[in-house]
């Protein structure tokens, strides 16, 4: 278990999205937990692993950076830098074999060694952009 809550943070970011353990979900997920997502709130650990799949299966390569990380009073506020190929399906976008990168910033609320709310902003936009689906 993560002594820390930005620990915890960072294993999920590694184990899940980067290394694709989707195992470790329950583990670092509370079963209460809700993530407030610009696709809308998703709950709980298989609501949760179900977000990192798509991911996965759209960018296959997909790994997701930390960039800075801030943790006080059982929350934990990060920066990130997403990186990938876009090699499947996305948000109704087909596979166009490009390279993407997006930043976003996320805030975890921790508690009893889970995480058990996320609120998490990416450019979204600036994604669809890059996977061709608007023009520049």
């Amino acid at each position: 278990m993560a002594s820390r809550a930005s620990d915890l943070i960072s294993r999920f970011y590694e184990e899940a999205f980067n290394g694709g353990n989707s195992h470790v979900i329950r583990e670092l997920v509370a079963p209460d937990h809700v993530s407030h997502l610009p696709t809308g709130d998703h709950y709980g650990p298989e609501g949760v692993r179900i977000d990192v799949s798509c991911f996965r299966a759209a960018f296959p390569d997909l790994h997701i950076q930390i960039e800075e990380m801030i943790e006080a009073d059982g929350r934990v506020v990060y920066r990130f830098t997403a990186r990938g190929t876009h090699d499947g399906p996305f948000m109704g976008v087909p596979a166009s074999g490009r390279k993407v990168e997006i930043q976003g910033i996320g805030i975890d609320r921790v508690s009893d060694g889970m995480t058990v709310e996320r609120w998490l902003q990416y450019d979204s936009a600036g994604l669809l952009q890059q996977l061709g689906a608007f023009p520049l």
